[in-house]
């Protein structure tokens, strides 16, 4: 088991300049990014918005003063970015990380790395054969919510992790996504849109998946947009919208995972570990805060135990780990490694979904405890 840390252990180095940001893909998740990276101005500066549509990336950069915007290519040239913050659609995640480190920049990506293990493994590759920092979502593990839970199970709490129940069940990004086709296409559907949060907390906790099995289904093959101007248009649907997992893990942990965007009734996420002592219930690992519950055998109640109230908490916080990791000289938490063993892991279950067979997970990752 692995604790991520603190976001401020590394510290900033004395007297170093912030690190100059490009945000590239401009829609609804970068208003969240930009609010912890213009909150950390001794740490990084956001000097260049770019996207596909370069009016958007104009009213991004207008609404947070962040002096250039234009294209992609306008952002790679730039002399002034160090760090290249990739938040475009699934589908465009490899390629644009991969113009990014051949123009020299580090990269923090939006999950999932990639749509395939091939792709990221290309990537960590070539980021580290370049000397660059490779990181990526979810970076919730480093929230205070979920640092709780690692320092807890570290600390012996529920003795020895032994299995793990997750579940994410609710109607789907359609009900409130004004432009939600991506999230039922290629690199996306509830497996890569949502699985990487629960598989991220899992493998901190177990270590690295060896197998899976699973099942898998789509339920309509068209959907309708439900809110926003373009209320009332339907799309396609390309992926699976349910999917349930059976994980073993290296160490022999095991795991069940139900994410579906297929239930008319909207459950709260539940991730639940049992230990040989006792269970722990942990938060939403989509979230950054949240107590974490213990319930031992006999007990009549759950003993609820707060996170740190003044932990380091939103999208963009492993970006900011990654500065200050790389300006101390040692590794950021959200790593190329932790990134591509959960796409890994994501494309077997796709897999056996669709063979009906158990199949092997390949990759792990370094351990930093």
């Amino acid at each position: 088991m692995t604790e991520p840390g603190s976001v401020t252990a590394a510290g900033g180095g004395a007297g170093a300049a912030p690190v100059g940001v490009a945000i590239v893909g401009c829609g609804t998740i970068s208003e969240e990014y930009m609010g912890t990276l213009t909150g950390a101005p001794s740490d990084v500066r956001v000097v260049f918005c770019a996207d596909l549509d370069v009016t958007r990336a104009a009213a991004l950069a207008a609404a947070h003063d962040v002096p250039g915007h234009g294209t992609v290519a306008e952002a790679l040239a730039n002399p002034d970015v160090d760090l290249v913050i990739n938040l475009t659609i699934p589908a465009a995640h490899a390629e644009v990380c991969t113009l990014a480190i051949d123009a020299g920049k580090h990269v923090w990506s939006e999950k999932p790395l990639a749509l395939e293990p091939g792709a990221g493994a290309a990537l960590v590759a070539r980021a580290a054969e370049a000397g660059l920092r490779l990181g990526c979502a979810p970076d919730t593990v480093l929230g205070p919510g979920l640092r709780n839970v690692y320092a807890l199970t570290d600390a012996g709490t529920i003795g020895e992790p032994l299995s793990a129940l997750a579940l994410m069940q609710g109607p789907g990004p359609d009900l409130w996504h004004p432009a939600p086709e991506f999230l039922f296409g290629a690199g996306a559907g509830p497996l890569f849109d949502m699985g990487p949060y629960y598989l991220t907390a899992l493998s901190l906790l177990f270590g690295p998946v060896a197998s899976v099995a699973a099942v898998g289904r789509r339920a309509r093959l068209t959907r309708v947009i439900r809110s926003g101007p373009r209320a009332g248009t339907s799309f396609p649907v390309d992926v699976p919208t349910y999917m349930s997992a059976l994980l073993t893990y290296a160490g022999g942990a095991t795991a069940t995972i139900v994410l579906s965007f297929d239930s008319p009734a909207r459950h709260e996420p539940r991730l639940e570990v049992a230990g040989s002592e006792a269970t722990m219930a942990l938060p939403d690992p989509n979230r950054f805060d949240g107590d974490a519950r213990i319930k031992r055998t006999g007990e009549p109640d759950w003993t609820v135990i707060p996170p740190d109230p003044d932990g380091e908490a939103g999208r963009g916080i492993g970006a900011l780990d990654m500065v200050r990791s790389m300006r101390a000289g040692v590794p950021h938490r959200c790593s190329g490694e932790l990134a591509l063993h959960v796409v890994d892991t994501m494309t077997a279950i796709a897999r056996s979904a669709e063979s009906g067979s158990f199949e092997e997970v390949r990759t792990s990752f370094p351990s930093y405890a």
